[in-house]
């Protein structure tokens, strides 16, 4: 059907212990235009997946030497399991399910195979496989100029960045991001996750800095009911909601060492102990950590343990500062504009080469993060057109914090005399800022710092007679 039309047909690898099963099953898929290999159990399966890259597996689950079940484990542990059709006896649908549960198994199929039961599922697993290796590879084409999922770069620095990333993606391995505040270390995850074999899984972040000592295990293994005072109920940890896809701990480095233990023999045996439970549950789940610490000094004072940090320390990746790489500014003031643009419904194209100049002269201490702030006044502010210096905070790229008085947007200040009511001065700086947004209520609002709806009520009681809206 629709691997016919392909160029190269899509591979399937069939798995069965019976040669009475396995022959005229790979004979079917074949005569439907796939490309067919077989393998009479897990063990040969895994060495014929060294030469023959399946798309699709199907595949008994009871086998001598290696089951289906344990073949997947070691396909999913490696980060390498393609979509897979577990074949199942009567009797045996429960296991099927939890294979599909626990591993990620595309779907199953009851004995007798159906024939057209199992080509619409070929044809639906065929598709997520071909659509998983399209992302992937736009993805790589894109991170060579300079976009990689939601990060972009051009620089040298970026591009190291990128290249790692592309590399350790595929694997399970854990890994550790290190860099300062606002550089985008959950972009690094995120990215991560989304160019693995597990996008399809969840993606769960904990900040480690944000949570109270008391609740730090609870959230991440979590707790059985009465466990502890307040709990009332089981609840699953920040592991068993990231089943088979990638939790992110922020701020590894501020969690309680007590905790630092334990989740290092999480890391170790892939098992979690809910707090006040009795038993270990099995979790699939690639850990990524970071820390905006510097590593070493880290180590040094105790906050992070030795043996915790060797095991996470696979690969690391440092996202440079944006004062190393002010390279970038163009292309991440862009990309910014053209978020910020959606989210406040502006039309802005550009910044004038003054504000880059004077970006290009800032520290940026916040980052990346302290770009898009100082952006996203300046694209409210402007609201169409060029973010110019008047649009940016007063204080921005001036010692001392304040920047000169020719540099104040003086159209656009208010001067009222001494004696003036609250009342009144509210009623001017409502009636300017409709004037400068031209009637936009919505921007009128966000610069106001209040909501729509305030807005709305000021504008009713001041009464259309005292508040006068521009025309146009």
């Amino acid at each position: 059907m629709g691997n016919q039309n392909s160029r190269v047909p899509i591979s399937v690898l069939v798995v069965d212990d019976e040669e009475s099963q396995r022959g005229p099953l790979a004979a079917m898929i074949s005569a439907w235009g796939f490309s067919v290999e077989t393998a009479a159990d897990g063990q040969e399966a895994l060495d014929k997946l060294t030469t023959f890259p399946a798309n699709v597996i199907v595949t008994d689950l009871m086998m001598p030497r290696m089951d289906g079940f344990e073949l997947m484990k070691r396909l999913a542990a490696d980060g390498n399991m393609p979509p897979a059709i577990v074949l199942t006896a009567f009797g045996n649908i429960e296991t099927a399910i939890q294979t599909i549960h626990d591993l990620g198994a595309f779907w199953f199929l009851e004995k007798p195979i159906q024939p057209a039961a199992l080509r619409v599922l070929l044809e639906r697993a065929a598709s997520q496989s071909q659509l998983a290796e399209e992302t992937e590879r736009l993805q790589r084409q894109l991170s060579y100029t300079g976009v990689l999922v939601d990060m972009v770069g051009t620089s040298p620095e970026m591009q190291q960045v990128f290249s790692i990333i592309r590399q350790v993606a595929p694997s399970k391995a854990p890994l550790l991001v290190a860099g300062e505040s606002g550089t985008g270390k959950e972009l690094v995850a995120r990215a991560i996750h989304q160019l693995s074999n597990r996008r399809a899984g969840p993606f769960v972040a904990i900040n480690c800095a944000a949570m109270p000592e008391t609740l730090m295990e609870s959230e991440l293994f979590g707790h059985e009911k009465g466990a502890f005072t307040g709990a009332l109920e089981r609840r699953a940890g920040c592991f068993e909601l990231a089943q088979h896809g990638t939790l992110l701990l922020d701020e590894l480095a501020e969690m309680p060492s007590g905790t630092q233990a334990k989740l290092l023999r999480v890391l170790e045996d892939s098992q979690v102990r809910r707090l006040g439970g009795k038993s270990e549950i099995s979790v699939d789940v690639r850990v990524i950590a970071a820390t905006n610490r510097v590593v070493e000094d880290a180590l040094k004072k105790g906050d992070l343990r030795e043996d915790l940090y060797y095991r996470l320390n696979v690969f690391q990746i440092y996202l440079p500062p944006l004062r190393q790489r002010l390279g970038d500014l163009p292309v991440l003031c862009e990309t910014l504009i053209s978020h910020l643009n959606r989210k406040h419904s502006c039309n802005i194209t550009h910044v004038t080469p003054d504000v880059m100049e004077a970006f290009k002269k800032h520290s940026w201490p916040g980052n990346v993060r302290e770009l898009r702030n100082v952006l996203e006044r300046g694209v409210i502010m402007a609201g169409e057109g060029a973010v110019q210096m008047a649009h940016l905070p007063y204080d921005f790229g001036a010692p001392g914090g304040s920047r000169p008085p020719a540099q104040v947007f003086e159209p656009e200040s208010v001067r009222l005399p001494v004696g003036t009511s609250v009342s009144d001065a509210e009623k001017a700086l409502i009636q300017l800022t409709l004037q400068h947004t031209k009637n936009n209520k919505t921007r009128a609002a966000e610069i106001l710092g209040i909501s729509l709806k305030t807005l709305f009520n000021k504008l009713k009681e001041y009464g259309a007679s005292e508040v006068s809206e521009p025309a146009g």
